[in-house]
């Protein structure tokens, strides 16, 4: 007898097993997302004449390059300048782009999106080659003094995925293939150099300055 409805009992058992999974795993979802909003990283002067984007992609060595030149650009002409980041991990090659986009995320759901830009960018040699990144972004996170549970809930936010997911695909939609890539005042920059990028930023202030004055 208890052989003719053993499969039954398992069956019966392996459902609720199953949907208590699902009831978990919505719950953890919901609980990952709640109070989280994905909004546009700004510096310098949001209301600047000269605007410059970037798509980037944190385990991009050539994004860790251009970055102190960012720096060095909206340390000079801050109040001139507004500067947007804009993901696009390039998913392809870099296995650790997205989990490092998703940290800068996480972040900047306690107001340090810029703080864990900029350590991901200064320590990109050291988590990008690391079988573990994640030890890692929560070792800056608490460097930068955050909330290190709620930190890694929103680690597991599908909001912060679907918005790195969105700016990646409207990366693509601009036919974009590699990074770091620059738009100045909606134009895309094709550069030779730093020395190039910094003279075309410098020359579109210094236009802006003129038309002001004019």
């Amino acid at each position: 007898m208890w052989k003719k409805h053993s499969w039954k009992i398992i069956l019966v058992v392996a459902v609720l097993l199953l949907g208590t999974s699902f009831w978990y795993a919505d719950r953890v979802a919901k609980e990952a997302n709640e109070g989280v909003v994905v909004e546009a990283h700004i510096k310098g002067n949001p209301d600047a004449a000269v605007e410059l984007v970037e798509y980037s992609d944190f385990q991009c060595p050539a994004c860790a390059q251009a970055y102190p030149q960012v720096v060095s650009l909206l340390e000079e002409y801050g109040d001139q300048l507004r500067f947007e980041y804009r993901h696009f991990p390039l998913i392809t090659i870099h296995a650790h782009a997205v989990p490092a986009a998703k940290a800068a995320e996480a972040a900047g759901q306690q107001g340090q999106f810029w703080g864990m830009h900029d350590l991901l960018f200064e320590n990109q040699s050291q988590w990008s080659r690391s079988n573990n990144p994640e030890a890692f972004f929560k070792q800056y996170a608490a460097e930068l003094g955050l909330d290190l549970a709620l930190f890694e809930r929103h680690l597991n936010a599908s909001v912060i995925n679907d918005a790195i997911t969105e700016s990646f695909e409207e990366a693509r939609e601009r036919g974009l293939s590699g990074t770091p890539t620059f738009f100045l005042n909606g134009e895309r920059m094709e550069l030779s150099s730093f020395e190039d990028f910094r003279n075309q930023i410098e020359g579109a202030i210094l236009a802006a300055d003129e038309s002001t004055e004019s």
